[in-house]
C-alpha cells in the first residue's frame, strides 16, 4: 500500500519537481497550494510594484501550481493561512525591526508556516508524510531518530532555514530534491513539457510577499524618523539617515557617506535615533550570545562543544565551541573574530 504524502506546490519548478520524483518513487501525493499574503488586506500598498496587476502574483503562482498538478494528474488543494502568517510571522517580522535587530522572514516561514500551519493541516488531514520543495536532506539512524542533513547541492543548501523547525517534524518530511543540483531540476521539468515552471525566475524578496521596495513597504506599518548618523570614535554627526529600522549591523552600502575609508553600521542609540558607524574593527566580534535554541540533532548538550557556525545564509562557516548558559540560550566562542 503506498503512503500518501501532502507536497507543498507554491507554482515554482522546485515544488513542481519534488511532486514528480515523488509519484514517480510510488507515493499516493496531493499537492497543496497555500496562499499567505493578502495584499489589499493587509494594506501592502506602497512599495508593491504589482498592485495595479490584473492578476496578483500569488493568483499567478496558483494557476502554475494548478497547471503542474493537472499534468501531473494530481488533486490539489487550496488553503488559506494569511491570518496565521500575519499574527505568528509578520508581526514577528515588524517586531524585530522595531528593536534594531533584522529578522530573517525564511526561518519564520518554515517554523511557523510550512512546518506548523502546513504541517498541522496535513496531519489532520490523515497524511502519513510532508514533502517540500527544500534543498535540504534527512537521514534516519538505527536507533530511528531522524538527522536534518545538507542537500547534494550545496550552493542551494536550505538547512540554514530550516534551524527553528523541530526535530519530529523534520522526522515525518520527505525532501526529493536532497541528491539533485539546480540545472538537473529544471531539465526534469523540461522534459515533461512542464516549461512554465522549467524556466521561471526563482521566488525572491520577503517569504510569501515578494520583491518589495524595503523602505517603501516597511512604511505601510512602522513610522520612521530621520535622524543622525554619528562616528562611533568621535561622537560627532557625519551624516543623516532616513530612519533607524531601514539599517542593519554590518551594513556598508547606501549609507550616503563619503570618508577616508569605508564604514560601516556598528550600532544604534535608539532613545537619540542615531545610527552609529565605525570601521571594519567594530563589526568583528569573537563571541556572541543566541537564544531561542532548538538542538535538531541531540536532546541536550552536556557542557562545552566544538562545531561550526553560519552567521549568515550566504557566510562561510566559522570554527567555534558553543555552552549552554540555560535551557534557551548558548554562547559561542569563535577561533577567529567573524
Amino acid at each position: 500500500m503506498s503512503k500518501k504524502v501532502v507536497v507543498g506546490l507554491s507554482g515554482g519548478v522546485d515544488s513542481s519537481v519534488a511532486a514528480i520524483l515523488l509519484k514517480e518513487q510510488g507515493y499516493e501525493v496531493i499537492g497543496l497550494f497555500m496562499r499567505n499574503w493578502d495584499s489589499f488586506a493587509n494594506n501592502d500598498i506602497a512599495g508593491n510594484p504589482t498592485i495595479k496587476d490584473d492578476t496578483c502574483p500569488q493568483e499567478q503562482d496558483y494557476l502554475d501550481a494548478l497547471a503542474v498538478a493537472n499534468h501531473l494528474d494530481l488533486p490539489l488543494q487550496r488553503v488559506d493561512f494569511i491570518e496565521e502568517y500575519w499574527d505568528n510571522v509578520f508581526k514577528t517580522f515588524l517586531s524585530e525591526y522595531e528593536k534594531g535587530r533584522t529578522p530573517n522572514p525564511d526561518i519564520l516561514c518554515n517554523k511557523y508556516i510550512k512546518f506548523d500551519s502546513f504541517f498541522e493541516y496535513a496531519m489532520k488531514q490523515g497524511f502519513d508524510k510532508v514533502a517540500t520543495g527544500h534543498y535540504a536532506s534527512n537521514k534516519e539512524e538505527e536507533n530511528g531518530f531522524t538527522y536534518l542533513t545538507r542537500a547534494k547541492d550545496q550552493n542551494k543548501d536550505q538547512t540554514y532555514f530550516l534551524c527553528q523547525v523541530e526535530k519530529s517534524k523534520v522526522a515525518k518530511t520527505i525532501f526529493p530534491l536532497a541528491n539533485l543540483e539546480k540545472p538537473e531540476i529544471r531539465q526534469i521539468a523540461s522534459e515533461l513539457n512542464l516549461e512554465s515552471v522549467a524556466t521561471k525566475k526563482d521566488s525572491t524578496g520577503i517569504c510569501f510577499i515578494g520583491e518589495r521596495n524595503f523602505r517603501q513597504f516597511l512604511s505601510n506599518y512602522l513610522p520612521s524618523k530621520d535622524g543622525d548618523i554619528v562616528d562611533v570614535n568621535t561622537g560627532k554627526v557625519i551624516a543623516r539617515h532616513v530612519g533607524v529600522l531601514y539599517y542593519t549591523i554590518g551594513q556598508r552600502k547606501g549609507l550616503g557617506i563619503s570618508y577616508k575609508e569605508p564604514l560601516f553600521v556598528v550600532g544604534f542609540n535608539k532613545e537619540k535615533n542615531e545610527v552609529i558607524v565605525g570601521e571594519k574593527e567594530y563589526i568583528y566580534k569573537k563571541e556572541m550570545i543566541v537564544k531561542d535554541i532548538n538542538l535538531l540533532l541531540i536532546d541536550s548538550l552536556e557542557g562545552p562543544m566544538k562545531v561550526s557556525v553560519k552567521t549568515r545564509y550566504s557566510s562561510a562557516e566559522e570554527k567555534a565551541t558553543i555552552e549552554m548558559l540555560d535551557d534557551n540560550t548558548i554562547k559561542v566562542v569563535f577561533e577567529n573574530p567573524v
